[in-house]
């Protein structure tokens, strides 16, 4: 049992060898194929004429998985830590919405989610670099992270006042039915979205409502500004992190084995 439970785990966890790639591969088509079996179905034209085949993939998929999600908690030395890993909690939410539609239909339209599964590409395909560049990302996210939640603080402040003046502007009677209909206005204008459904129609509206607008312009840019920032300094402090022992210079990039300056191996 012990050497059937290595090579399951080589072939379901391990893309080296030829059986483990061929069935990662197999899994990602799987993958693709019940997403769009998933997003046909919630056309209305095509769910008429093919609902009982989309249905019955729809399972079919659904036990494929279910299988294969079993098989990985059998082949793992650990299960409980697969299952509460991210790829095992995307894993089983990618199965429990079929079961739960029993219950509660519109459920299974969240199937969706499997598609988180497809980041297994990156390591199925050898894609590393690509993991180490969305780390930077993430560092200089939760790095920015204070600056914006400050910045966001503010808007939220700013578009309460607007929504308030403008109530008070406007009224009723041009359809600022209350406070919260007018800070959902403000929102929609400071973002310079403007669906058009709600607008001013005094003159003193109309030139708050032209003042917001404008300042919605120079909001959008600051917090693109502050991930910039602190996208470069992340990067920066990535490829200086990297020390030479014999000549002490830095700049090597984070997967460098020797200086790129004197040769001896980092």
């Amino acid at each position: 049992m012990g050497k059937r439970r290595i090579r399951l785990y080589h072939i379901i966890f391990e893309s080296d060898t030829r059986a483990g790639r061929a069935f990662d591969i197999v899994l990602l088509f799987s993958i693709l194929a019940s997403v769009l079996v998933i997003m046909l179905d919630s056309v209305e034209s095509v769910r008429a004429e093919h609902g009982p085949l989309l249905y019955l993939l729809e399972w079919f998929f659904t036990l494929l998985f279910t299988l294969e999600y079993i098989l990985r908690l059998i082949a793992v030395g650990r299960p409980v830590r697969y299952a509460t890993s991210f790829f095992g909690v995307v894993d089983l939410v990618a199965i429990v919405p079929t079961y739960l539609s029993l219950i509660l239909p519109e459920t299974r339209y969240l199937l969706v989610v499997r598609v988180l599964r497809m980041l297994r590409i990156f390591r199925i395909f050898k894609l590393a670099e690509y993991l180490k560049q969305a780390d930077v990302i993430i560092r200089a996210l939760r790095a920015a992270m204070p600056k914006i939640t400050v910045f966001l603080l503010a808007v939220v402040t700013a578009v309460v006042i607007i929504g308030s003046v403008m109530y008070v502007i406007e009224g009723e009677e041009h359809g600022f039915t209350s406070i919260p209909q007018s800070v959902y206005w403000a929102i929609v204008t400071l973002t310079t979205v403007g669906y058009g459904d709600l607008s001013p129609q005094t003159p003193l509206g109309r030139f708050l409502a032209s003042l917001v607008m404008i300042l919605g312009y120079g909001i959008i840019a600051v917090p693109t500004g502050i991930v910039t920032v602190e996208l470069t300094r992340t990067a920066a402090r990535t490829l200086a992190a990297r020390t030479c022992s014999g000549c002490g210079r830095e700049g090597h990039d984070s997967d460098a084995r020797h200086c790129k300056f004197c040769g001896l191996r980092l």
